[in-house]
């Protein structure tokens, strides 16, 4: 398989795949493991926001055979939207860094918000939660897998995370040239002459202090 062809398996994995950047693949987000699959380093029954439909659309695209979903990457159930109880949220904002699509909004030391619309229900943000203030109550009245998320929300939040991986990466390009800039310059030129200059003075009155603190022991002997 040329790369193009193997760049093309992978977008249209990519595509089947939910978008909800869980993780329980095993993978970073969705399109590694769209990647790990094109690649045969994955099998495809490992996304349990796509349930077992998920599996099925898969083995039609890399024609394998489907497989039950892998109960080890988690099961198949209703989707749920995280709420967030805001008599026990302390503004920790950590919950805000672990989300993948930036639902939910807040700032330190105040409460925090889920966009329910936007959230994919990935449970990222419930794990990191020091008070335990989050729950994810199920939404889809038992409808599971892609019964219960459509590709249009799959798009959404493809987008979503691409532009809050964009943001990141922009934040941490900014934060070193920020580092950079105050970070101390190094001497060159005749800068660097001056300091060996000096350098080279410092050692010679060492020099000379020690012989004389020498000779003064042998005086003291003698």
């Amino acid at each position: 398989m040329t790369p193009l062809q193997l760049r093309q398996l992978t977008d249209r994995i990519d595509a089947a795949l939910p978008q909800t950047q869980c993780t329980r693949c095993g993978e970073p987000d969705c399109r590694r493991y769209a990647q790990a699959i094109a690649e045969d380093r994955a099998p495809i029954n490992r996304c349990p926001p796509g349930g077992q439909a998920g599996v099925a659309r898969l083995a039609q695209i890399t024609q394998r055979p489907s497989l039950p979903l892998d109960p080890q990457h988690g099961i198949e159930a209703e989707r749920g939207v995280a709420l967030i109880d805001e008599t026990w949220c302390i503004g920790c904002t950590l919950c805000i860094k672990a989300c993948p699509v930036d639902a939910i909004i807040g700032a330190p030391k105040q409460m925090h918000v889920v966009i329910a619309a936007d959230c994919t229900g990935c449970e990222l943000c419930i794990p990191v939660c020091p008070v335990d203030c989050i729950e994810l109550p199920a939404v889809t009245s038992g409808q599971t897998g892609w019964a219960a998320w459509s590709s249009e929300q799959a798009q959404q939040a493809s987008h979503r995370y691409q532009t809050r991986s964009q943001r990141l990466e922009r934040d941490a390009h900014e934060l070193q040239q920020r580092l950079a800039a105050k970070a101390p310059s190094k001497p060159t030129g005749p800068q660097v002459e001056l300091q060996g200059a000096e350098s080279t003075q410092s050692e010679h009155k060492r020099a000379v202090i020690a012989a004389a603190i020498a000779r003064a022991r042998v005086k003291a002997q003698a």
